[in-house]
């Protein structure tokens, strides 16, 4: 038989997947958690229907969000991750031998426990001594953190669901008093081609909050449109002039000369930024 997962974009934009099996789903209180194995990419994490991640691609997304942030910072010790349940940003992070404690905040433990059996390959970061898993509703959380953190990273699902408030300018003024005094943040803010609207406030809200912001971008094969979207928030230290250059850490996709291109964009997607509509 030929199983196929189809996920709904959009009134006109759908993608359908080819699915070897499903390996395990539950309805836990917060979404819809399934593990496939597709195809062409390999067993996958599938929340609400959308495939978060496959093990043939994960890697871009989670060296992304998690070294271009960490590179920019000048010595970051302390890092808060909130969402990451799937452990490939904590995975990354913790390849960095400047840091300390990474305490990562997950709404829903049923995706880190599914993970933990199913997704080795990028939950075997919850075995790190320097790690500490905290159940809680992200939003709550940051609220409740005052000069804590040297960098925030925000991976979270789409803004919908249980994910809705990790992109909202509360949130985001939040994150600034969490973080220490030279600190900064980077969040994963969603197609520029299909959540164009969101995409644009998400830019305007954490602008009118951080001195530094630039937005930079990365394609991911699994993720619709190719193009994928990341928006650091910086309070002193900028992404090109400030960076340390290493090629210390083992990597996949990230490398220095592509830490400085991401911050390049495609001058339509610049005018996007502009526009305040």
């Amino acid at each position: 038989m030929t199983f196929w997962l189809i996920e709904d974009h959009t009134s006109g934009y759908s993608v359908k997947w080819r699915i070897h099996k499903t390996i395990y789903t539950e309805q836990t209180p917060y979404q819809h958690l399934a593990i496939v194995d597709t195809v062409e990419f390999g067993r996958a994490l599938v929340l609400d229907g959308i495939i978060q991640i496959t093990v043939s691609d994960e890697f871009i997304y989670h060296e992304m969000i998690a070294h271009v942030p960490i590179f920019t910072h000048r010595n970051p010790h302390r890092i808060l991750i909130v969402g990451g349940g799937d452990g490939g940003t904590a995975r990354e992070v913790l390849k960095h031998h400047t840091v300390e404690k990474v305490d990562l905040v997950e709404i829903d433990e049923r995706v880190i426990t599914a993970c933990r059996t199913y997704l080795p390959e990028t939950a075997r970061a919850f075995e790190d001594a320097r790690i500490n898993i905290i159940i809680d509703n992200g939003v709550d959380y940051v609220s409740r953190q005052k000069d804590k953190y040297d960098v925030i990273i925000v991976d979270s699902s789409d803004p919908v669901g249980p994910a809705t408030e990790l992109f909202s300018k509360e949130f985001y003024g939040n994150v600034f008093h969490a973080l220490k005094a030279d600190g900064l943040f980077a969040a994963q803010t969603d197609s520029p081609f299909f959540s164009r609207r969101i995409f644009q406030r998400i830019y305007q809200d954490i602008k009118a909050i951080f001195p530094l912001v630039n937005v930079y971008l990365t394609c991911i094969p699994s993720y619709i449109s190719g193009h994928w979207s990341f928006t650091l928030g910086s309070k002193r230290y900028h992404p090109i002039r400030d960076y340390r250059v290493n090629n210390l850490i083992e990597t996949k996709y990230y490398t220095p000369e592509l830490h400085e291109a991401c911050f390049i964009l495609p001058r339509f997607f610049q005018e996007m930024l502009e526009k305040k509509d």
